[in-house]
């Protein structure tokens, strides 16, 4: 699933252009295609055609996992869902077989809205915030996300780590890659809890979240199944999709198990369960 730097990276070439994109701002949208319906989270898929038609792209942002286009009137939001991806095709070119929302714009092109395992959505919001504020935590690499408030999100709290960081309410952006490969430059057994950490292991896990989110940011993100091909992130991963393979450091093997229903990596002993955490 793209995390934050995928996302990030795509707020970055609409906004500037990019491989096969052009900068999206300033452009008018004319109409919609909406080709499957589902996709479209509110409101109606009529509403939706007419709210979105006629409007500019002003600017680009992103909260968390999703990405938001300024319109002159409301926002566009995206959530890219597993496979979600934006392509530009004149006039003249078929459809890619998952093309289900298709904006056509001022300029001729086709902008189109991907998505082969049909889990994203769009939406068109007067305001954005009433919707996302009840979804999301902080932002990890914002400024206002110290030592301290990440503190402040753990206690109290019982679930795995590793849950812990997958749960967007609690920190916004961070999925199964970035989890995995903070936890293990943090030294943290995926399945500890909160409660069992010092205060210098909450903060060595702070720093390696706004770490291993900057190195993806570095790299474009993280290539898989072909959405991203501009990511070069796999190629510095240390533990994710790695099980059975050397540990970089210690050579024993990285692991995999499930936790909160996901695939996840680790070394053992890096991350060794610590003595006296609770089972």
């Amino acid at each position: 699933m793209p995390e934050l730097p995928e996302v990030e990276t795509w707020r970055r070439r609409l906004s500037r252009g990019g491989p096969f994109t052009p900068p999206l701002l300033g452009i008018g949208i004319v109409d919609v295609d909406v080709r499957l319906p589902r996709l479209v989270a509110e409101p109606s898929v009529e509403a939706f055609r007419q709210r979105v038609s006629g409007n500019r792209i002003r600017a680009w942002g992103r909260r968390g996992k999703y990405l938001l286009a300024y319109l002159d009137r409301g926002v566009l939001l995206f959530h890219l869902g597993m496979s979600g991806s934006f392509a530009f095709l004149p006039p003249d070119t078929p459809l890619p077989r998952h093309a289900h929302v298709v904006f056509r714009l001022e300029t001729g092109l086709r902008w189109v809205f991907q998505d082969p395992r049909t889990f994203g959505r769009v939406a068109w919001l007067a305001h954005p915030w009433p919707y996302l504020a009840p979804r999301l935590g902080p932002e990890p690499l914002s400024p206002d996300f110290t030592p301290q408030v990440w503190a402040r999100r753990l206690q109290g709290r019982t679930a795995r780590l590793k849950a812990l960081l997958l749960n967007q309410r609690v920190l916004a952006g961070v999925g199964n890659i970035y989890a995995d490969e903070a936890l293990h430059r943090a030294g943290l057994h995926p399945l500890v809890r909160p409660q069992d950490l010092t205060p210098d292991q909450v903060r060595r896990l702070w720093q390696a979240l706004r770490e291993v989110l900057r190195m993806g940011l570095h790299h474009r993100g993280a290539t898989f199944d072909g959405v991203y091909p501009e990511g070069q992130f796999q190629n510095h991963f240390l533990v994710y999709g790695r099980a059975g393979e050397p540990c970089y450091t210690c050579q024993h093997p990285i692991a995999r198990i499930r936790v909160a229903g996901r695939s996840t990596h680790f070394c053992p002993r890096c991350q060794p369960w610590p003595p006296g955490a609770q089972a």
